[in-house]
């Protein structure tokens, strides 16, 4: 996500090197092998050069050909419609959840074919919740293979020495900031409140879905109730513990890094960062930036509920493998196969803090993968695998994060109506009256009810 960090980097020079490269590997493959075509947004430098030597001991595995070709998040869904239209697709596409379902409306994927690879990996190996999100006419029109969750971030150390229980439900959250705001020195949280950032559409929708209040149902758009109008009045508590002004990931974490907020919400995309990993975002906590001491100092909270849905939830984003209509189906299925079998390691190694394995492990070892990701090293500056930075309950509470991970609409198969819903800000701007002090939480839910039931 553009907030988190410098998403991608101008390609030029750089991209034209990675060209040349894989022209030049894929001359000394054999001539009789079958190619295929991978569209893959992971188009960064670093990490085009990682698939690429997957291509490489994949041919070596199979016999088989990969062309990895990168294409921008933001140019994935012309691309592959403009394709899909001149019969010109690629073999195998990774991309967003938010292709998937629409995707498999319009026959651009062989949900079939796709389907298949699910069972023959074992769709009890998957994330129950993140390949619930790929579900389509009974069938997977998506494979899983990496995702993250929305997180709370907080002090750990702080909660202990107050006695403090986990801030995994709305109590305890409020709890935890009446016994630590104590502004300028510390804020009890940092809430999102900048309307045209994304970044307050997902700690917003966060916070919605772990009361359980989405904008649609299984008929599309839908009036917000009850369960919303609570998770508002949650988050204007939220607010009113933040600084003024307009707040979204920058503030977040300049604060939480320099220990004046006791909790924040935020991505993993923080975990090396906190360990002092990176130089564009060091810790300023001590003296030194490059301590992991506010790492060994923070906790992490995935699934956090609200009164009305004491299950909770985690906003999660999950991407996907997908099969298309006119892919040579039988090479395209080895291809994922192993990406999500036995060279799994390797694509999670590809960008291992934003990679959580939704593939836990296989049938010989239930807990393999996660072992095995958590020896990665992450880090852009200075390197160390997550398994020395972070207690191995830590790792385990924030994979645990994708079994219960949600979206709006996702369940409802109505993720096309959230994601208009979403796009057009109403929620952010209509909640951000409410912190304001200009509208009650019940006022904004009338407000935005009447302003999404236009929404075509």
């Amino acid at each position: 996500m553009t907030y988190y960090r410098n998403i991608y980097l101008k390609m030029g020079v750089k991209m034209k090197i990675i060209s040349i490269f894989i022209s030049f590997l894929f001359l000394s493959f054999s001539l009789n092998a079958e190619t295929i075509k991978y569209w893959t947004t992971e188009e960064q430098p670093a990490r085009m050069m990682k698939q690429v030597q997957m291509a490489v001991d994949f041919n070596k595995a199979s016999g088989h050909n990969v062309t990895v070709i990168p294409i921008s998040e933001s140019e994935m869904g012309k691309r592959a419609v403009a394709g899909f239209a001149a019969d010109d697709l690629p073999d195998v596409i990774y991309t967003t959840l938010q292709y998937i379902l629409p995707w498999a409306e319009e026959g651009i994927i062989d949900v079939d074919a796709t389907n298949e690879v699910v069972n023959m990996l074992g769709a009890s190996t998957f994330g129950e919740k993140a390949l619930g999100m790929a579900s389509y006419d009974s069938k997977f029109a998506g494979v899983p293979v990496d995702g993250w969750t929305q997180m709370v971030v907080y002090r750990k150390d702080l909660f202990e020495e107050k006695g403090l229980a986990a801030p995994n439900t709305f109590d305890n959250i409020l709890k935890a900031i009446d016994a630590l705001h104590n502004p300028p020195n510390m804020y009890g949280f940092v809430a999102a409140t900048k309307t045209d950032e994304n970044f307050m559409s997902q700690v917003l929708e966060h916070v919605l879905l772990a009361n359980g209040c989405s904008p649609v149902d299984s008929s599309g758009i839908a009036e917000m109730g009850s369960a919303c109008v609570e998770a508002i009045d949650f988050y204007e508590e939220l607010a009113k513990a933040s600084p003024p002004g307009d707040l979204f990931w920058q503030q977040s974490r300049e604060l939480y890094f320099a220990g004046k907020a006791a909790m924040i919400i935020w991505s993993p995309f923080i975990m090396d960062e906190l360990a002092g990993l990176r130089d564009s975002a060091p810790p300023t906590i001590n003296d030194d930036p490059t301590s992991p001491e506010l790492a060994s100092k923070t906790g992490f909270i995935t699934n956090f509920a609200g009164p009305s849905n004491p299950s909770g939830a985690a906003w999660a984003d999950v991407r996907f493998m997908i099969i298309t209509d006119s892919a040579n189906t039988e090479v395209a299925q080895e291809w994922i196969k192993y990406a999500v079998g036995d060279g799994y390691v390797q694509t999670l190694s590809i960008a291992p803090e934003g990679k959580f394995p939704v593939r836990r492990g296989d049938a010989s070892d239930s807990d393999k993968f996660v072992q095995a990701w958590s020896s990665l090293p992450v880090g852009v500056d200075r390197k160390a695998p997550l398994k020395d930075l972070y207690d191995a309950s830590v790792i385990n509470d924030i994979v645990a994060g994708l079994d219960v991970a949600e979206r709006w609409g996702v369940k409802e198969g109505q993720l096309s109506a959230a994601s208009k819903v979403i796009n057009s800000q109403i929620i952010n701007r209509e909640v951000r009256e409410v912190i304001d002090g200009n509208k009650s939480a019940s006022d904004a839910v009338a407000a935005i009810n009447s302003q999404i039931s236009d929404i075509d």
